[in-house]
């Protein structure tokens, strides 16, 4: 299979489904912030408009959990690419950057399931009951920690509305960033690679 299609990852590249699910991952957290902003500045809130669009973005929430965990399966079962040239440090802040981004790619979408009041849907077509009323919450949050619907949803609210939005917000923007100033300053193939294996220039 040539390099422009290989599935799996090389010495020197990402292959093609490291690269799709980097890119579908990003897409959803960039389309349900988009509805997030949407909700708050263009429509009334519980309007029925409001809650349709609510709808579409837990669904998309609950898809990426399925994603990341497909892409940490494809990373334990795959080479990691070695690291492009630069300082011990580079390499420290960038592998630290990548492990904070799956640790919120992980807990916010969880989060925002754990503290929802209605049913939630994986990928638009299977239904998922809400937190709330299933056996798990029944059984360890309600029985065993003594916790109550509402003491539970709180905190969970916390970190998927308040803290957990904005340290994603913060970290995608540092990735970004970070993956131009290679691709524009440094003129490597940490951009290229993640966008097709085709595009990797040898060094």
């Amino acid at each position: 299979m040539s390099d422009a299609l290989a599935l799996r990852n090389r010495q020197d590249r990402y292959g093609l489904v490291a690269i799709f699910l980097h890119w579908i991952v990003a897409a959803a957290f960039i389309a349900n912030f988009a509805i997030v902003y949407a909700m708050k500045w263009f429509m009334v809130p519980r309007s029925e408009e409001a809650r349709a669009m609510l709808s579409y973005h837990t669904a998309i929430g609950v898809s990426v959990l399925v994603f990341v965990a497909l892409r940490l399966f494809w990373k334990w079962s795959n080479r990691t690419p070695d690291d492009v040239p630069g300082t011990r440090l580079e390499h420290f802040l960038a592998h630290a950057m990548h492990h904070a981004l799956y640790l919120v790619m992980i807990i916010l979408p969880l989060s925002g399931y754990l503290g929802t009041g209605g049913p939630s849907q994986l990928f638009f077509v299977v239904e998922i009951p809400r937190f709330a009323d299933t056996a798990v919450f029944q059984t360890v949050v309600n029985g065993w920690m003594g916790l109550s619907w509402e003491a539970f949803e709180a905190p969970m609210d916390v970190i998927h509305k308040q803290g957990g939005a904005y340290v994603v917000s913060v970290l995608i923007a540092a990735h970004a960033a970070a993956a131009l100033y290679h691709h524009f300053v440094r003129r490597d193939n940490v951009l290229r690679r993640m966008i097709s294996p085709a595009l990797v220039k040898p060094d």
